[in-house]
């Protein structure tokens, strides 16, 4: 007998014998040890190669109650055999046949210890093809449980998203494309494992809207909730050219149609309905769970604002505003992020609430609510702070679109937050300039507009003619702030004639002067100075250093600059210089104009 084939024959041979052995006993007189004989037997006719010896074995009616008993210990082996064996190989078919004999046939509860044992187990690049070889027996098995069927449908979702979050999420088309991990595939089978479990949540309520199984409900609420949150919240989910049926999308309306199913849906969006979650004693983890849902809600209503997915289950009945007061909160929560795939999400939400609305048409008593103060210096954040390029730009449009949603008590309000709180003086001189066009419109049209002009205007331009210290300020680093005061100040000077005064700025000339034009006279000369001082002395030290390439380290504003050849520091030197310049152009004209139109009214009065 070749030697190949004598060792077939032991293979079979040890698990018959062990099959035989147990056939004659009854199902309580299994022990230990037989078990353990079976799964060696089992597991060496696998790795061996004789699969399809051992689903005869399975197949075999007298071994029934063997297989009831001692099958769920093939899991892990049969797991491992099939990976190793290509598609086109029936060894590898007679294992897959081996795995749904065994969802039929073993215990369901053994059988779904061990399928969840062998999830936990795997890792990396396995653990998607790990769940997609598992999910249906497991789904098999989930049905057939009797007791605590709620629970242990949670727990296998719970594992299952738990051996998912680790993998990076595809963004790219290309990536998106590849899929290379399964990660795509994985996500949607998912969503198919769940479809039983709620049809059966959905027949149960609607027989009876008291009385249903409410446990099964909350574990599917709590795998939505996940789901939101990975992969979703970070996934690209735009339509893409290319890709007829784009997988993150698919899935994101497979969640969807969940929460609709399970009338979760609004209470979710509009009421912030929750997930009953576990009373936590560690203060750490409560804080975790709430910012993972408030991460999951936020994702959600992007999903249904933004991506229009259940729009048809949306109420029509809501104002504009109200849908926005809605969203700050999850607005406010995407903002916070740093990740561009999230941050553009809380953007485009934003965007979304804000261009349903009429200019004009947002009172200001919705900036009594925090979020609504809380938004627009989260929006500056990203505006002064973004390192991407096209997010600061789209974030400074939102906040424009913003401010011309308020009424004008509205707008008065939110530039007074700005100029106090945003601490950037590009942000700071972009409200000057808003401040301008608002005085404009309330000079040029027949409008009721009492914000802009007179008392209360002049609680505004108390923040605008400012330096916030003195003459000592860094005029260089507040130069767009300057800049902007001093084109305000110019226009107000001119638009109002001193006997109107309608804007109040006359009456306020004395404070300008002594809080604003003098000590930025004073600031001027001082930085000058120190500036052309600085100018000078790198020349004289260019002229004693041979090479003019010589690298220098330069600090402007306080912070430390890259290292500069000498030339680039005089070119920095020469454009701050640049600066002072300008600022003492203007500062003159202005003061020029003031002292023409005080000059002309004494002239009038003499």
């Amino acid at each position: 007998m070749p030697e190949e084939q004598r060792q077939t024959t032991m293979a079979v041979d040890e698990l018959q014998a062990i099959i035989q052995r147990c056939q004659i006993l009854e199902e309580a007189d299994f022990k230990g040890e037989d078990f353990n004989l079976f799964q060696v037997a089992g597991q060496k006719c696998l790795e061996d190669g004789y699969a399809a010896q051992l689903l005869e074995v399975i197949q075999n009616e007298k071994n029934k109650v063997i297989i009831k008993n001692m099958g769920w210990n093939l899991i892990s082996p049969l797991v491992r055999c099939i990976f190793i064996y290509k598609k086109e190989d029936d060894k590898r078919e007679h294992c897959l046949k081996i795995l749904e004999k065994l969802a039929q046939l073993c215990n369901p509860k053994e059988l779904f210890l061990g399928l969840l044992e062998q999830i936990e187990q795997t890792s990396g690049e396995q653990v998607c093809r790990t769940v997609l070889l598992l999910l249906q027996p497991l789904q098999t098995v989930l049905l057939k449980l009797q007791n605590k069927k709620a629970y242990s449908v949670g727990l296998s979702l719970a594992m299952i998203m738990n051996q998912l979050t680790p993998l990076p999420v595809p963004y790219t088309k290309q990536q998106i494309q590849e899929d290379k991990l399964g990660l795509c595939q994985c996500c949607n089978a998912v969503v198919d494992f769940t479809k039983p479990f709620v049809n059966e949540v959905v027949k149960n309520m609607e027989k009876s809207s008291e009385y249903y199984d409410v446990e099964l409900k909350e574990e599917l609420l709590k795998f939505c909730m996940k789901s939101l949150k990975y992969p979703l919240l970070t996934a690209q989910l735009e339509e893409l050219e290319g890709i007829d049926e784009h997988p993150f999308r698919h899935f994101a309306a497979g969640i969807i149609d969940i929460l609709w199913d399970i009338k979760e849906l609004i209470p979710l969006v509009f009421l912030h309905r929750k997930s009953k979650n576990p009373e936590w004693e560690n203060q750490e983890f409560a804080d975790i769970e709430q910012k993972n849902t408030a991460d999951s809600l936020a994702c959600l209503s992007y999903l249904m604002v933004v991506q229009h997915f259940g729009i048809d289950c949306f109420p029509m009945v809501f104002s504009p505003s109200y849908l926005l007061q809605c969203n700050m909160t999850n607005i406010e929560v995407l903002l916070k992020r740093t990740e561009e795939s999230i941050l553009s999400k809380g953007l485009d939400l934003f965007e979304s609430c804000l261009l349903r609305m009429e200019d004009n048409s947002l009172l200001h008593q919705y900036l009594e609510f925090r979020d609504f103060i809380n938004v627009p210096q989260d929006l500056v954040k990203v505006m002064t702070l973004c390192p991407i390029e096209h997010l600061r730009k789209k974030s400074l449009n939102i906040l424009q679109l913003y401010i011309n949603k308020f009424d004008t008590e509205g707008k008065h309000t939110l530039f007074r937050c700005l100029l106090k709180t945003s601490n950037h003086a590009g942000v700071e001189g972009y409200v000057i300039k808003n401040i301008k066009d608002q005085i404009h419109l309330s000079l040029t049209k027949a409008c009721d507009n009492t914000w802009f002009i007179g008392h209360h205007l002049i609680s505004l331009l108390d923040l605008v003619f400012l330096l916030p210290e003195g003459a000592e300020t860094d005029l260089l680093q507040h130069s767009d702030k300057i800049m902007a005061s001093l084109n305000l100040l110019r226009y107000l000077v001119i638009k109002d004639c001193e006997s109107d005064n309608q804007t109040g700025v006359w009456t306020m000339i004395p404070r300008i002067e002594q809080n604003f034009l003098k000590p930025l006279h004073v600031g001027l000369n001082m930085s000058k100075a120190h500036y052309e001082a600085e100018i000078k002395n790198k020349k004289e030290n260019k002229k004693e250093v041979q090479s003019p390439n010589t690298v220098c380290s330069v600090t402007v504003s306080g912070e430390k600059m890259p290292a500069m050849t000498t030339e680039m520091q005089l070119q920095v030197l020469h454009s701050a210089l640049f600066t002072f310049d300008l600022i003492e152009s203007v500062l003159a004209r202005v003061e020029e104009l003031i002292e023409v139109k005080i000059k002309a009214v004494m002239d009038e009065n003499s």
